[in-house]
């Protein structure tokens, strides 16, 4: 018998409920998508896929069979992405224009879930309890107008009926509704062909792209441009669509070329992050735009600006600048709810705040170390230099010397965030960003450095009274921007940031994030800059996605929005004194920016803000630009 001991056993820890579940699922997935080696992650964050990683929703502490299904359907949807969709493909065929671009993205979705579907029976009741959940979540069962039921969602549900047999989810039916009779009346034929295409990815696309000309979506398709690049692969007939040097192209170089083009581009091509095209630029753009070449826009990091540049910038007008708003965050609600809403913010993410705080910090100690070398010596007045006494010792003759603390180039200078309060940001993006604005803000001040917080979006979704005004004026053509602006002032660069404090906390309230028209948002944020005293300014964006807004793309052209917001940045960039940086949260922005990262989670935030700011820190300030010129 062994001797007693009063030594306790070591137990191994108890893992959570949710950790058979979770690995389950992964390895699930990695069957379903073919994969042996690939991240699994679970986060309480908006699900998305990479080229090698995935983040699926965290199941609830004690979850139901229809959690588990909600999160199993999150994973067969994206495993059945990677198992049959060719992204090389889908970006040759992808239409330009935003609106038929999603729709195209919707409908392809639709049909990797349906192939799936179709084959397993499970599968099909997970996709079927992740809709029902998506749509239980929006605010789509109280829709009555069409102009507020997304048109990519009605379509992509229309196609999984006739593809699976399966009718849309009860929170999404009035979607359907009130655009089924439009959509039969025009593409039913359409429709009833997509069965028949069901695993011919090309096939499949070609039909789309006819559905959406059936729709009147064909000035966004770029239809005959894609065709003949279509007739090159399947031909084979050696003809180079741009008049290259080439003049014979083997089907085998052009799938090689594909491939190369899919490694290159499988990050941007996954849902919800796809934001350029193969198609040809529409008629109205000038021919030294590139935006359509596929090669450049297989390379993320190379700026997109044609050269030359045409300095007076494209035709870009709004509508009416009558119901524009330039505000300030107090006044948009009263003192109760902003405090009500800053104690929400703090509360959401008391442990990100360590984490931004310490990066802070540093950055506070490199800005801090510069101040503290910076010293003039030999002078005839000011501190007594100890040491240079002893020349007095050996030389009674020698006068005493002294020295002054030196201003050094941050002192004088004004750092404006420029933060997008778009729809797309809502939830742990805009959170993560109002934390890390306010926790910047403090540190620069207390560096003597000046900050200006301001946000963008708009006052309405699908156009509000810009749009009503051009109905009744009787939709003339080409009315440009057609959305009313909302430019909000969380902090001015002369306020102090403990009386501006609670003012980001509006961020959080509902119902403020909608559209992001990122041009005329970049310009406004500049124009305030360049009124500023101090000799050194620096401008921050922070935004997750293109400028996107439905009215005005609705009615011009698919990049009207886009090559605004180039020529802005341009202008800025090559013309202005002031410093241009952009942070992209899940966007790849170097397309856009010359100086510029993308971050692929919120979390990373704080750590690349510092880090960018600390880079502009330690480097010299530029000349200031030639006077007498002026930005326009």
């Amino acid at each position: 018998m062994a001797a007693p001991t009063n030594k306790s056993t070591k137990t191994a820890p108890k893992e959570a409920p949710a950790e058979p579940f979770k690995r389950a699922v992964a390895s699930c997935f990695k069957a379903i998508a073919g994969v042996s080696e690939f991240e699994v992650t679970y986060a309480s964050e908006r699900p998305s896929l990479t080229p090698d990683r995935a983040r699926l929703p965290e199941p609830p502490r004690r979850f139901s069979e229809q959690d588990a299904a909600i999160v199993r359907g999150h994973a067969d949807s994206m495993a059945l992405r990677l198992a049959c969709h060719d992204a090389a493909m889908h970006r040759r065929m992808a239409p330009s224009g935003d609106t038929a671009r999603a729709v195209f993205e919707a409908v392809e979705q639709a049909r990797v879930e349906a192939v799936g579907s179709n084959r397993m029976l499970g599968t099909q009741r997970n996709l079927t309890a992740m809709l029902n959940d998506r749509y239980h979540r929006g605010p789509y069962a109280d829709i009555t107008d069409r102009a507020d039921a997304p048109i990519e969602d009605a379509v992509a549900l229309m196609v999984r009926e006739r593809l699976t047999g399966q009718a849309p989810p009860p929170a999404a039916r009035k979607i359907v509704e009130l655009w089924r009779d439009f959509i039969e009346a025009r593409a039913d034929k359409d429709l009833a062909k997509l069965s028949g295409a069901l695993e011919d990815q090309r096939k499949f696309g070609e039909i789309t792209r006819h559905l959406l000309s059936s729709l009147d979506m064909g000035e966004d398709t770029g239809l005959d441009g894609d065709d003949d690049e279509d007739d090159l692969d399947e031909k084979s007939d050696g003809r180079d669509e741009q008049g290259g040097e080439e003049g014979e192209r083997s089907e085998d170089d052009t799938q090689e070329g594909a491939t190369e083009v899919e490694a290159e581009m499988a990050q941007e091509d996954m849902p919800d992050s796809a934001v350029d095209s193969e198609a040809g630029p529409p008629a109205d753009m000038p021919d030294d735009s590139d935006m359509g070449d596929a090669d450049e826009a297989a390379e993320p990091w190379q700026p997109r600006n044609p050269a030359p540049y045409d300095h007076k910038g494209p035709e870009y007008h709004a509508f009416t600048n009558k119901f524009d708003e330039e505000t300030h965050a107090e006044e948009l609600c009263d003192a109760e709810e902003l405090n009500r809403l800053r104690a929400y913010l703090d509360k959401q993410l008391s442990h990100l705040q360590g984490v931004v705080s310490r990066l802070a910090n540093r950055l506070q100690r490199r800005l801090l170390a510069q101040q503290n070398r910076a010293w003039e010596f030999d002078l005839e007045e000011g501190v007594l230099d100890p040491a240079r006494l002893s020349r007095v010792v050996t030389d009674p003759t020698a006068a005493l010397s002294f020295k002054r603390e030196r201003d050094t180039d941050f002192r004088d200078t004004v750092v404006t965030l420029l933060i997008d309060n778009s729809g797309s940001m809502r939830g742990r993006p805009i959170t993560v960003a109002a934390t890390c604005a306010d926790i910047l803000a403090r540190t620069l001040e207390r560096c003597a450095v000046k900050v200006e917080v301001l946000g963008f979006t708009t006052r309405a979704w699908k156009g509000g009274q810009s749009r009503e005004a051009w109905l009744a004026a009787g939709k003339p053509a080409n009315p440009g921007r057609l959305n009313d602006l909302r430019h909000i002032v969380y902090k001015s660069a002369d306020a102090p940031w403990r009386r501006a404090r609670r003012n980001l906390g509006l961020m959080m309230r509902e119902g403020l994030l909608k559209e992001n028209i990122d041009g005329e948002a970049l310009d406004w944020a500049h124009q305030r800059l360049l009124g500023r005293p101090e000799a050194r300014k620096i401008l921050m964006m922070i935004s997750d996605g293109a400028p996107v807004d439905d009215s005005t793309l609705s009615v011009n052209a698919g990049n009207y929005l886009e090559r605004h917001l180039r020529h802005i940045i341009s202008q800025i960039e090559d013309r202005s004194p002031v410093e241009l940086i952009a942070i992209g949260i899940g966007h790849d922005v170097t397309r856009y920016y010359k100086r510029a990262v993308t971050i692929v989670d919120a979390e990373e935030l704080g750590g690349a803000m510092t880090e960018k700011l600390a880079e502009l820190f330690d480097d010299k300030p530029p000349a200031p630009a030639p006077r007498g010129r002026r930005l326009h």
